[in-house]
């Protein structure tokens, strides 16, 4: 797919700022304007910022529930391609920073040699992560309890919202999250991750072996459903043979929604520290 007009602008300032650029990548559920505080902090800390759309994503939320067969064939391989053209037109190797299945996302590019540092928060599973807790089940299954849901675009009630992404917060909290962020996500995405182990041709495969990939930092919401600290810490555990360094931090008292909720400027602040103590800067 090719590059929209907001994402060729945002190659063309990073390339001219001659700063270290880092990639956002979201997740399911999620649109790339939830990545704008991050944004704002990064860039006050000297680095130059994208957020790239996954392919087909709408422009706002609104939209995004209004159209939500929009997303339907966002599939991990096509999303993954997308951020390798945005990084492949980029003139230094960017810092990749994914939540959810954009950590997926971004522990695919990072095996392939497209990162000089990635962080993986709360990341999707990949072939090779074994562990498949209750809550992470509950929350899949609003997705895989219908096939059809496969070539679907798949919303969340407020109900399914609360209990996947912030059940971590307080009530009045959750209800201006989902209405300010929730989206429809591609069903396609969510069956790939859960049948990954399934299927040995897989899309949701990621080379933890690579000698170039740079430090990786895994980060893990003490409460989170959807990826419970579980999967998270199996993720880390992939990567015990790698040289780079790697790491992970246990988030106390945070759930799915760390990255988005009042708290998310705490993790942004270990993320950095991780940066700056692994020296990611060109």
């Amino acid at each position: 797919m090719a590059l929209t007009q907001r994402e060729q602008q945002e190659i063309g300032a990073a390339n001219a700022s001659g700063r270290t650029p880092v990639v956002f990548v979201h997740g399911l559920w999620l649109l790339a304007g939830s990545w704008k505080p991050w944004r704002d902090l990064f860039e006050k800390r000297g680095y130059a910022t994208l957020a790239p759309d996954w392919p087909d994503d709408p422009a706002s939320v609104e939209e995004a529930r209004a159209h939500p067969e929009a997303v339907a064939g966002q599939s991990i391989s096509k999303v993954t391609e997308h951020f390798a053209e945005v990084i492949g037109q980029l003139h230094q190797k960017p810092v990749v920073i994914g939540h959810s299945t954009g950590g997926l996302i971004t522990q695919i590019l990072a095996g392939r040699g497209l990162a000089v540092g990635a962080v993986a928060i709360d990341p999707g599973p990949f072939r090779g992560v074994l562990p498949l807790p209750f809550s992470s089940l509950k929350v899949a299954s609003v997705g895989l309890r219908d096939p059809r849901n496969r070539r679907r675009g798949v919303p969340l009630t407020y109900e399914q919202f609360r209990y996947g992404f912030a059940n971590a917060v307080p009530e009045e909290e959750a209800k201006v999250l989902y209405e300010r962020e929730s989206v429809p996500a591609s069903g396609m995405a969510l069956f790939q991750m859960a049948f990954a182990n399934l299927n040995p041709r897989t899309e949701a495969r990621v080379d933890t072996q690579r000698s170039d990939r740079g430090p990786l930092l895994v980060v893990s919401g003490e409460r989170d459903h959807t990826v419970p600290w579980k999967i998270a810490h199996a993720t880390y555990g992939r990567y015990k043979h790698n040289p780079n360094p790697t790491r992970f931090v246990g988030m106390p008292g945070r759930g799915h929604s760390l990255t988005i909720d009042h708290g998310w400027q705490e993790v942004a602040d270990t993320v950095l520290r991780f940066l700056d103590e692994n020296a990611v800067r060109h």
